[in-house]
């Protein structure tokens, strides 16, 4: 791309460097409107309500509603053209929720964006970036608007989605010397877009929404998360199918009927509205309705899906793969334990809450302590927490911003009696070489008041060690010894093995002529280390208990030292005796064979590096695991983005790797990916239950009026009738079944295969077995009323009834595959109990209304033939469940 020639200076800029007050933000918002790239127009209600009415089915039908009033038949005609309109409403009113549904969690999914308002770091959603906003960025950050860099430390971004280039591009701040002769040059430019890889920084926004490059390229953009599912897929191409074999066997009862002498219009009318009625058209549609309720009570749980897949390959995750820190364990850091100028030191808690520092059993003064002094403001300076007063009706507190462990370190030295405004004022930041999870180390040049550089450096152990080359003792440098590294690292390991994370410091004067040399990190002197806890949360405990019953395992992967992983492992159950622990070192000297052979075996990664994290996951899924990956950092975005369930953390979590990212948990919290797996195990569960509802009741209607075709019998069912036993049946009810509750015993079983059918286990059987049964039953009603009451109107709404009322029953039958209708709770689902009520309010109208009779041609029953109707419908369903009871009555004597 040719290099930026905007027309901007500095003097647009330079006014805003502390950032906007929030009304300057809300007068900017209203005349530059929100920072959002648009989008192609959204479908109007009015097109949605036109397309519930494109099918070819629906088509059919209003061409025979057409045919119906041309023939003189008009009482078919209005039933056709009520059921019509009613099946419209319906179906609209169910799509216009699921957009909305489906909207309300893209929303929730939109980036957010650090900006400093009213001198204040607060996060909020990009599209409420205005010009003039100051944004604070860092490594793994998505640019929220073009803007200009007034501050940069190693800023590096990547713009391939601008550029095509692939290395990222090494961006730098303003030179506030020479602004006014040279303006700004693209070295300078942010975009829109564009990913952070390295390095943090601020910058002034300059253009926003359909004014940045990205606005000019908005065809670029691509919206996430509207794929359909592999289910959904399948049950497609089942439907097309179905739907097949429905129009012949349809086709055929027509003309059996015509054959037979009935009146050809009613055949006609009759084999179409049993086609409308069979053809399961609104399969797809109850599955993304079930997806989207799914997702929506995913987010409750604080489990949030991008891409619908995920929901189904959840329920048969076979391996999580889980950052240990902030998702494992409660992310809130405590300096308990000190080791500086070969002196070990407790920080502890006395009973007013006030710290205290305990050496060799007795207290002592931290200004009596050199070493241990230089290392708490080594943490303080080596830092990039932010302090932030919080005024409340009692007092004002201090509360810190930032990185958990960072904020640890400022705690710990506040607490013990350093000012770190004092020592910001004395120690005044010249450049910063930040943190990255492959370095493992971060170091600051600060400048004295007397002009002195100072380089202050905090890192894992091993890495600060071995960049030193001197030591500190008491208040003296020396040489180190090889003695004192083995013993400083046997002090790591002490601290280790009482699951402390260890953070080690050092330092070294740094000359005028070696600020910029690549070489600072060198020859420094060690200071000493700092050991921290991090409680393991209660819940996440549970949440691996929970994981081991679904038959689920769960790893630990940590940057921590091995005895520091196995401890926790170990207290949250995911270590056990017997079980390997890899390091990220043993990794390297394994190939991936020989991972893919031990990778069973292992329940915890320690000191692993981000690439390591590909190879897991890739090791897992050689072995035939489904294996979800939790990462929050920039260099996560691969494997998490190879995992089949990339999981990102919606709190600490980069811009990037929620970009890479299925599934956002917003709380940060291993117990919410537990949920999220029973959740997607829920909803196919759901699925599986209408779907055994809908084709056995289809079934069941088809089977009805081919047998009576075939044995001669007048034909059952009227054309209207057929309708509003679909209209009855196949609509609420199912998607009630879609609103059930988990089955408490659901994480109790295995994870399903992927490629297993979801008609697996017996369950086509179950249907044809019940549609074969329902038709029996309507047939019989039919008959037996016929052969009684000697009238053919009494006979079909007889088995009208006997048809509603038999899939009514079923659907509670279809609550569980395990239990029968006498051990299900048939009031734990109340959606569906009301949708059952609506049905049957619906089915007496069309009986007793006076001006729905003639419309439908049914006639009010009498007690007996509601009996006969009712008591046939019951006799199926009392006798599996008496069945299923005795069965499992003997498997317990058993």
């Amino acid at each position: 791309m040719e290099a930026l020639e905007r027309a901007y200076v500095f003097e647009d800029i330079k006014d805003n460097i502390h950032g906007l007050s929030e009304s300057e933000a809300a007068k900017r918002l209203e005349i530059h409107g929100r920072n959002v790239i648009k989008q192609g127009k959204k479908k109007s209600w009015l097109k949605t309500l036109l397309s519930q009415f494109t099918d070819l089915m629906i088509i059919i039908l209003i061409v025979s509603c057409i045919i119906s009033f041309f023939m003189g038949e008009n009482s078919e005609g209005i039933a056709i053209l009520v059921i019509l309109v009613l099946n419209g409403l319906l179906g609209f009113i169910q799509e216009m929720r699921t957009e909305k549904a489906i909207e309300a969690l893209m929303n929730m999914a939109a980036p957010h964006a650090k900006v400093i308002r009213d001198g204040k770091i607060k996060d909020i959603p990009a599209d409420m970036v205005v010009p003039g906003d100051l944004i604070v960025i860092e490594a793994g950050d998505r640019v929220p608007a073009d803007c200009v860099v007034i501050e940069g430390n190693s800023l590096f971004l990547d713009e391939s989605m601008l550029t095509g280039e692939s290395i990222p591009a090494s961006k730098n701040q303003i030179n506030k010397r020479t602004y006014r002769q040279d303006g700004i040059t693209n070295s300078n430019i942010l975009y829109m877009g564009s990913m952070v890889t390295n390095g943090n920084g601020k910058a002034v926004v300059t253009a926003t929404g359909m004014n940045t490059e990205m606005g000019r390229i908005a065809d670029m953009i691509v919206t996430a998360g509207t794929e359909e599912t592999p289910l959904q897929k399948k049950l497609e191409r089942l439907g097309e199918i179905i739907v097949t074999f429905c129009l012949i066997i349809c086709g055929l009862v027509a003309l059996m009927g015509i054959l037979r002498g009935e009146p050809i219009v009613q055949m006609l009318l009759g084999g179409i509205s049993l086609a409308v009625a069979a053809v399961p058209e609104g399969l797809p549609a109850v599955v993304t309705i079930a997806l989207a309720i799914g997702v929506r009570r995913m987010v409750q749980r604080n489990a949030l899906i991008r891409r619908l897949p995920a929901v189904e390959t959840l329920g048969c995750a076979t391996v999580i793969c889980s950052d240990k820190t902030g998702t494992l364990t409660e992310n809130r850091m405590t300096v308990v334990s000190a080791y500086a100028g070969k002196c070990l030191y407790n920080l502890e808690r006395n009973f007013n809450g006030r710290m205290v520092i305990v050496s060799k059993g007795r207290e002592i003064k931290q200004d009596k302590a050199f070493a241990l002094r230089l290392l708490l403001k080594t943490g303080l300076i080596c830092n990039n927490a932010r302090l932030a007063e919080v005024k409340d009706k009692k007092a004002q507190t201090i509360d810190i911003e930032g990185d958990p462990t960072e904020v640890a370190l400022v705690r710990a030295a506040l607490d013990s009696g350093l000012d770190k405004n004092t020592v910001d004022s004395c120690y005044r930041r010249v450049k910063e070489i930040p943190f990255d999870s492959d370095r493992k180390l971060m170091s600051v040049v600060s400048r004295t008041n007397k002009g002195e550089l100072f380089l202050f450096a905090k890192g894992a152990p091993e890495v600060i060690l071995d960049k030193c080359s001197r030591i500190l003792v008491g208040e003296y440098e020396r040489e180190m010894t090889l003695s004192e590294r083995e013993n400083v690292m046997k002090e790591c390991r002490k601290m280790t093995a009482m699951a402390l994370r260890v953070i080690g410091f050092a330092y070294r004067i740094v000359e005028k002529s070696q600020l910029w040399s690549d070489k600072l990190e060198e020859k420094m002197v060690f200071i000493g280390l700092a050991g921290m806890t991090d409680p393991p949360r209660k819940e996440a405990i549970d949440a691996v208990f929970r994981c081991r019953m679904a038959g689920i395992k769960t790893v630990m992967i940590t940057g921590d030292h091995k005895e520091t992983a196995k401890a926790v492992a170990a207290a949250l159950d995911i270590y056990r005796e017997g079980d390997r622990i890899l390091t990220g070192a043993e990794m390297d000297q394994l190939s991936d064979k020989e991972l893919e052979n031990i990778c069973n075996e292992t329940t915890v990664y320690a000191r692993v590096y981000p690439r390591h994290k590909l190879r897991i996951v890739r090791a897992y899924r050689a072995k035939g695991h489904i294996v979800a990956m939790t990462g929050d950092g920039v260099n996560d975005a691969p494997a998490v983005k190879d995992a089949d369930i990339g999981i990102a953390m919606g709190k600490s979590g980069t811009d990037v790797t929620r970009q890479s990212a299925a599934m956002i948990l917003m709380d940060d919290n291993f117990s919410s990916i537990v949920a999220a797996v029973e959740e997607g195990r829920n909803i196919y569960s759901n699925i599986r239950k209408f779907i055994r509802y809908l084709l056995s009741c289809n079934v069941g209607e088809v089977l009805t009026m081919f047998l009576a075709s075939l044995i001669g019998l007048p034909i059952p069912l009227m054309p209207a009738q057929i309708l509003i036993v679909n209209l009855a049946t196949d609509g609420l009810p199912a998607i009630a079944l879609g609103l059930e509750p988990g089955e408490p015993e659901i994480m109790n079983m295995p994870p399903r295969s992927p490629n297993e059918s979801i008609f697996a286990h017996g369950l086509s059987g179950i249907i044809v077995t019940r549609g074969i049964l329902i038709a029996l039953s309507t047939l019989a009603s039919f008959l037996i009323v016929f052969t009684n009451s000697k009238n053919i109107a009494t006979a079909r709404t007889a088995a009208l009834v006997t048809l509603v009322l038999s899939q009514l029953i079923h659907v509670f039958e279809c609550k569980s595959e395990t239990k029968g209708l006498f051990e299900i709770k048939l009031f734990s689902n109340m959606y569906l109990v009301l949708a059952v009520i609506s049905s049957l309010i619906m089915l007496l109208g069309v009986i007793y209304l006076p001006f729905m009779i003639p419309v439908f041609g049914t006639v009010p029953l009498n007690l007996n033939e509601w009996m006969i109707s009712g008591g046939i419908s019951l006799l199926v369903p009392v006798i599996f469940g008496i069945w299923r009871e005795r069965k499992n009555r003997k498997k317990g004597l058993c």
